[in-house]
């Protein structure tokens, strides 16, 4: 009646799995038991309804095979139960008194199939395996649902540290219509931060008006924010409201803010405070509901300092500040970001690439971005106009990224240079320097993984490329102790056990050098897992990689050359 025992389980399609089964007959329970096994799931068997009730409270199952006359309640009533409290099981519901009114009622109420006994073995595995399947793929949705998540806030790309932190600045202050103040360089999405703050707020029913200062004549801007009436100067031929009231029930954006001249900020103080507006050449006073978002490229304090902009005028406004990272201290960021404008514009003009080359990306996140975001979208812009599609490569890239992915070339020096500046070398050796200066006596610079005078490794502090020692006492104290006048040498068990001379110190370059690559090699290569196991930037460790592979090949070029 219900044996089809000679259909064996695809393999392919075996996925263990928690299966409750809440069936009053010991015998079906059994049979269904002994079908399901094969597939390889977890079974666990119970014969009422309050019983199967409790299991899945303590700790839900994937799957539960409910029957709908259980003697202590309805297997219909438990689906309605459990799908009211969103308990995360899928379940199928089997009876063998079956109608279409109540398949219509088990499949409304949120069961993921419904069975009519008596079913063969093959039916109930299809129909357990089909309810795994689906939750395994609801699973993977969901994940690549919260990656992208991760990646993307409103209108922002990234998902880097610094930018996570500007993510819960913007979502703490969304709520509140306190006055945000954005600062950051051009390029790194001011605008964009406001309309963030508009989007996720109480008031994004409303108008969002955005205002730039230092686009619009000063002579002109009182008029643009507070509007004029008719006649109030020449050529005022109506009646014009602002962005002040234009913006009621909205937000009101004021960017590049410190271009304002002082006479007007004094104004826009008076409209802070009492809320209210008077547009040019009237008498009447309007009442406004706004929240403000300003933003600036420039210092505000140091524009407050030189006399530019009003003291009081700033702390109205520096309420809720949001500093956004240049994108050169963004990291992976940057590949985010230029791969999501490649495929917009591909789209736009009707192209297909594939993406970034190694060499490519290598260059995006070795260059310093001055232009931030904004520069990296021209620049994807014009690779998208000027190329068919395919892979993008480094030559496809301007001159001053491309000369950063070739392999020989002039560029070497400058781009050791960078690396060096922006990694702290030049400070770490200046360090070494001063020190040497204060003990004439010491001998040649010794690693810097090592505490002067005890001999032993202390915590070592790998702060964006560059190895720190942390002095157990100070200095002064311990090059007296170290180095005696009488002979001119360090006293016994100073120097730590590997270095046995000071033919036996590795010069600082060297150490970094080989500690960046072991890093790589045991991260499989992977220069991103390298850089987040050394606690850096992965930019930082690109810009290191290429600049040994450039140096590299000049000293070969120049062997190659001597040898001629």
């Amino acid at each position: 009646m219900l044996a089809d025992h000679n259909n064996q389980p695809d393999e392919a399609n075996q996925k263990s799995s928690h299966v409750l089964l809440v069936e009053d007959s010991f015998a079906l329970s059994e049979t269904y038991k002994a079908y399901l096994k094969l597939e390889g799931h977890e079974i666990t068997c119970v014969e009422t309804g309050q019983a199967g009730m409790d299991i899945i409270a303590r700790n839900p199952p994937d799957v539960a095979v409910l029957d709908v006359h259980l003697p202590d309640m309805n297997g219909i009533e438990m689906l309605k139960d459990l799908r009211a409290r969103d308990v995360p099981t899928d379940i199928i519901i089997i009876t063998g008194q079956a109608s279409v009114n109540l398949a219509v009622d088990a499949m409304r109420e949120g069961a993921a199939d419904f069975i009519m006994k008596p079913f063969t073995a093959e039916r109930l595995r299809v129909t357990v395996r089909n309810a795994t399947e689906r939750r395994s793929l609801t699973a993977k949705i969901e994940k690549i649902q919260e990656e992208l998540h991760r990646d993307k806030f409103v209108s922002f790309i990234g998902r880097s540290p610094a930018m996570q932190t500007v993510y819960q600045t913007l979502q703490n202050a969304s709520q509140s219509d306190a006055t945000a103040f954005v600062r950051g360089e051009s390029g790194t999405g001011k605008e964009l931060c406001a309309e963030a703050l508009h989007k996720l707020s109480g008031r994004k029913g409303g108008p969002l008006v955005t205002l730039n200062c230092a686009a619009i004549p000063r002579d002109l801007l009182e008029s643009e924010i507070f509007g004029h009436v008719k006649g109030a100067f020449t050529g005022a031929t109506r009646d014009r409201k602002g962005a002040a009231q234009r913006s009621h029930g909205g937000t009101l954006f004021l960017d590049e803010i410190c271009e304002m001249d002082l006479s007007l900020q004094s104004k826009l103080l008076r409209f802070i405070q009492e809320r209210t507006v008077q547009r040019v050449g009237d008498d009447v006073v309007h009442p406004t509901d706004v929240r403000i978002v300003c933003a600036t490229n420039r210092d505000p304090m140091a524009e407050v300092q030189a006399g530019r902009f009003r003291e009081d005028l700033f702390y109205r406004l520096h309420v809720v500040p949001v500093i956004l990272p240049p994108l050169r201290d963004r990291g992976d960021d940057v590949l985010l970001i230029a791969n999501h404008f490649l495929k917009l514009f591909a789209i736009e003009d009707g192209k297909s690439f594939v993406g970034f080359s190694h060499d490519a990306e290598m260059a995006l996140m070795a260059y310093h971005w001055p232009g931030n975001v904004r520069q990296l979208q021209n620049l994807v812009r014009n690779i998208v106009v000027m190329n068919a599609g395919g892979l993008i490569d480094a030559t496809m890239l301007p001159r001053e990224l491309a000369s950063i992915g070739q392999t020989p070339g002039p560029s070497a020096a400058h781009l050791g240079n960078i690396a060096a500046q922006e990694n702290g070398i030049n400070d770490g050796l200046s360090q070494l320097d001063e020190l040497d200066q204060r003990a004439p006596l010491a001998p040649p610079a010794m690693p810097r993984g090592y505490a002067l005078g005890t001999g032993n490794p202390v915590t070592d502090q790998l702060i964006d490329g560059v190895y720190s020692a942390q002095p157990a006492v100070n200095e002064s104290s311990q090059l007296s102790d170290l180095y005696s006048p009488q002979d001119d040498l360090p006293r016994e068990g100073v120097l730590p056990t590997a270095a046995k001379s000071t033919q036996d110190i590795k010069a600082l370059d060297q150490v970094i050098r080989e500690t960046i690559e072991e890093a790589i090699e045991l991260c499989d290569g992977s220069i991103p897992k390298a850089a987040k196991a050394l606690c850096v930037s992965p930019s930082t460790l690109y810009r290191r990689v290429q600049s040994w592979a450039l140096e590299d090949a000049k000293c070969k070029a120049d062997k190659g050359a001597e040898a001629a």
